[in-house]
């Protein structure tokens, strides 16, 4: 989503950070998901596994798909994925309705195994990664937002001592963004300045 800048104003008026505004899908998704706290175990799973699906694509492609990645995979219930075999993987190569990438695919039973073999939830595993709270200013600009952080780096390299696949660093600040462990509205963003009433008004 890097590469554009500042707030753009959506038919509705509301000022958007600008990658939104390019389909009800973006709009929607960056007004009522992206950069809220997400704390629930299986769609904490479910993000890490489609931000491993979308590399190499655009996050629309995904974000099309995404209820079909639901029917496909269970719903993303990491017992039943786990429980794969090989009659799944090719049953999910010929699935129109995701992103059939047999690396992928085996890469998301795998990263279910793995999240079974924790000795704590995923939840708090990656929630231990997130930045304190206003330790780095709010993007004035998505020229102002990484595409890789220290914190994305570590995580990755922890999931991947885990046993996790697809989750390079770049991957992972996608997901820390989308589920909220930072927060990369843009000022300019209506939801941005939401944030900051709620915090100024608690």
């Amino acid at each position: 989503m890097s590469g554009y800048r500042d707030a753009v104003e959506g038919a509705d008026g509301k000022p958007r950070c600008a990658w939104a505004v390019s389909s009800p899908e973006y709009v929607a998704y960056h007004d009522d998901e992206w950069g809220f706290p997400l704390k629930d175990e299986r769609r904490l799973f479910e993000k890490i596994c489609l931000e491993g699906f979308q590399a190499g694509l655009s996050w629309i492609t995904i974000l099309r798909r995404r209820e079909g990645f639901r029917a496909a995979f269970d719903g993303f219930d990491p017992a039943t994925v786990a429980a794969y075999g090989e009659a799944d993987v090719e049953r999910l190569l010929g699935d129109e309705r995701i992103i059939r990438h047999r690396g992928k695919i085996e890469a998301t039973i795998g990263n279910a195994r793995a999240l079974l073999a924790l000795d704590e939830p995923l939840v708090e595993l990656v929630w231990s990664f997130a930045p304190e709270p206003g330790s780095r200013p709010r993007p004035a600009s998505f020229l102002d937002v990484p595409a890789v952080t220290p914190e994305s780096t570590a995580l990755s390299k922890e999931l991947r001592r885990r046993g996790f696949r697809f989750v390079g660093p770049t991957t992972m600040y996608a997901m820390m963004q989308s589920a909220g462990l930072v927060d990369d509205h843009v000022a300019g963003c209506w939801r941005a300045r939401a944030v900051s009433q709620a915090e100024a008004h608690p």
